[in-house]
Parts: C-alpha cells; sequence; structure tokens
C-alpha cells in the first residue's frame, strides 16, 4: 500500500471543478487536481432516470488528508449528494508518490 490515494468526484461543470480544486490545494489537502471538464451522466434519482452533463475532478492526496478534502469537497459542492469517492492507490511510479506526500506535508 502506497498511503496514496484518489478522490472521484463529480460535480455541475467547469468552474465548480475548478473552484474546488483550487480550495483543495490552497488549503494543502491535495498536491494535484485533474479535471475532465465534460462528460454525460445517467443515474436514478428520486425515483427516475436523470442525464446531465458534468464534469470530473480527480484529486491526488494522501490517506491521512482524503477524510478533510471529503470534507471540504462537501462543504463547497452544490449538489445534495455528491460523488465524492475516495480510492485507494497500490502502487505507482515512486517519486511520484513521494511527491505527493512532499507537497501535502507542507504548511499552509
Amino acid at each position: 500500500m502506497s498511503g496514496v490515494v484518489l478522490l472521484y468526484v463529480t460535480v455541475s461543470g467547469l468552474e465548480e471543478a475548478e473552484t474546488l480544486g483550487r480550495i483543495l490545494l490552497e488549503k494543502r489537502l491535495c498536491a494535484c487536481v485533474n479535471i475532465f471538464p465534460e462528460m454525460r451522466s445517467f443515474y436514478w434519482w428520486e425515483g427516475k432516470i436523470e442525464s446531465s452533463r458534468e464534469a470530473v475532478l480527480i484529486v491526488k492526496t494522501t490517506q491521512r488528508l482524503a477524510e478533510p478534502a471529503r470534507e471540504e469537497i462537501v462543504r463547497h459542492h452544490s449538489y445534495s449528494c455528491p460523488c465524492v469517492l475516495i480510492i485507494p492507490v497500490s502502487g505507482g511510479h515512486g517519486p511520484f508518490l513521494e511527491w505527493i506526500f512532499t507537497e501535502t506535508a507542507r504548511p499552509e
């Protein structure tokens, strides 16, 4: 286990993804975010199938910061029930994983 996690977050669009990403970065709750600006989602909501255009935010952080990052996302998210999944990373390029730890260990 590397101690690194990814947070997979769906949001209403590019602007919200950028806003959430900047909040997390400014608070040093992550080392990096990636934004996929548009995707099409289909899902069950309140008893019927819905569809919408959304953006995806992928947050690279540590296990230690995953819960505070999740809380910050939920606090600022526009959805009443946001998708925030914490995905453990079991391996990867060592220097990159170490970079994540270095960037999230710095004081605010």
